[in-house]
């Protein structure tokens, strides 16, 4: 069964389809949107090892010619260097504005591949086929792309949004234990933000989704691309509600700054451990009921994912130096610290001018050093 998500952006809708085997009839569903029968496909040397063979050939059966541009896997990749290769590479091909870019890959290559998209000869279009469940439930939906830097994480990139998704659950089953777990952090995210009844179909399910049982990871994934496309098609830009889609993150991304982007934390087990200081945050701050808070923090727990400092190092991060990552967050402004809170479990809000010493007693409480 084929589950379609449409994303309501008027003239720049698009579907996000959701189930197994979409890869071998990708060709016959991404044909449509190219109009001189070629394709880029951009993908990294892990993915495109493991499933590239079944891609090209579907793409090949459509009429379609499908170069591979291959990139180096992990986060790295996704730098101003690791942009200018891929452009460079992508002028090589020749490739002009009737042709199209498919992402083949996790969250790095959607978002690298996405961002070239958008500005290779001012625009091309492009298809996402995300090959993790974190992508498939977050990154692959809603057009943002972005590189890294050394001052942050997505701070550089652009809102583009791809013709069609295509969420193969099949190719699932070669992901490692820990990048489901790293995934699911996603998918708890948006029963915390915004769907009670969906955060307590996890409690009892979670486990089912992480063993990749088709009904329950099927559920999983369609209901969190609901959310997230509902939110987008309502604030595309960020400019209000989509906010709460960052629930976790601020504190994450200061995690992943000091841990150096790499596989020391990976992105879901930084927005897992962001998730539960949020909610704990919350609670210290007279903003949650603790219990509430305990129960999130539970629930990440629950799937093997982090949830304090000391479980991501043994050596103390420095509180000053989280903080200062926080105020280069994307969300802040002027210089005032933004947080993704809780008022309850499905009940997330935007915090703005988050008085940062707070911040920072809280994070010493959670045990970093001064």
């Amino acid at each position: 069964m084929i589950r379609t998500v449409p994303v309501g952006l008027g003239a720049r809708a698009y579907d996000v389809l959701i189930g197994a085997g979409l890869l071998d009839a990708a060709g016959a569903r991404i044909a449509p949107f190219v109009k001189r029968g070629r394709v880029a496909v951009v993908s990294d040397e892990t993915v495109f090892a493991l499933h590239g063979a079944r891609l090209t050939a579907s793409l090949e059966s459509a009429g379609l010619a499908a170069p591979a541009v291959i990139v180096p896997p992990g986060e790295a990749t996704k730098s101003f260097e690791g942009l200018a290769d891929l452009c460079d590479r992508l002028l090589a091909l020749e490739l002009d504005r009737g042709d199209l870019i498919v992402a083949f890959g996790g969250g790095v290559v959607g978002d690298l591949a996405g961002f070239a998209a958008a500005i290779y000869k001012r625009g091309i279009d492009f298809v996402q086929i995300p090959t993790t469940l974190l992508a498939q439930v977050d990154s692959s939906v809603g057009g943002k792309t972005a590189i890294d830097t050394p001052r942050g994480k997505n701070l550089i990139g652009a809102f583009h949004q791809p013709r069609l998704v295509l969420a193969d659950l099949d190719v699932l089953g070669t992901l490692s234990a820990r990048e489901m777990r790293a995934g699911y952090a996603e998918v708890i995210k948006y029963g915390l933000l915004g769907d009670l009844s969906f955060f307590q179909w996890l409690e009892a399910h979670g486990a089912a989704v992480l063993a990749r049982e088709p009904q329950a990871l099927a559920h999983a994934v369609a209901r969190s691309v609901e959310m997230k496309a509902e939110i987008v098609a309502e604030d595309e830009k960020e400019a209000g509600r989509r906010a709460l889609l960052n629930l976790g993150h601020t504190f994450g991304h200061a995690l992943e700054a000091e841990t150096g982007y790499g596989e020391a934390l990976l992105h879901g087990e930084a927005v897992a451990a962001g998730s539960a200081l949020a909610f704990r945050f919350s609670a210290a701050q007279g903003l949650c009921p603790g219990q509430d808070a305990e129960r999130a923090v539970a629930a990440i727990a629950g799937a093997g994912l982090p949830t304090r400092l000391s479980e991501i190092s043994s050596q103390p991060f420095d509180a000053a130096r989280l903080v200062r990552h926080m105020a280069q967050d994307k969300k802040a402004e002027g210089g005032r610290l933004t947080f993704i809170l809780a008022r309850a479990l499905g009940e997330a809000f935007t915090a703005r001018d988050v008085d940062a010493v707070a911040v920072r007693e809280f994070l010493l409480a959670e045990g970093a050093s001064p």
